[in-house]
């Protein structure tokens, strides 16, 4: 029988691992969320700062809503257990 908590662990490290790879090759990160509405979502930037955004009606870019705080940028990591590699 498979140990689908093991594929789930499996694929959230995957995800984890590109972040990081993505960050660190200066290019943003999508973060979504089952807290937010179905068309909004967080973008982290290579500098550490966290934007709530919302898909743009082209479908093709994203709508800034608004730049999270710092303090809300290091909740939003704490919250999904993403380390901050921005230290």
């Amino acid at each position: 029988m498979t140990d689908f908590r093991a594929i789930e662990r499996a694929g959230t490290d995957a995800v984890k691992q590109l972040r990081i790879d993505k960050l660190s090759n200066g290019l943003p990160f999508m973060i979504n969320s089952k807290d937010l509405p179905s068309a909004e979502c967080y973008i982290e930037y290579p500098d550490g700062h966290i934007s709530l955004a919302t898909l743009s009606a082209s479908k093709r870019d994203f709508n800034v809503i608004r730049d999270l705080s710092f303090e809300e940028a290091d909740i939003i990591r704490k919250r999904y257990n993403l380390s901050n590699i921005h230290a």
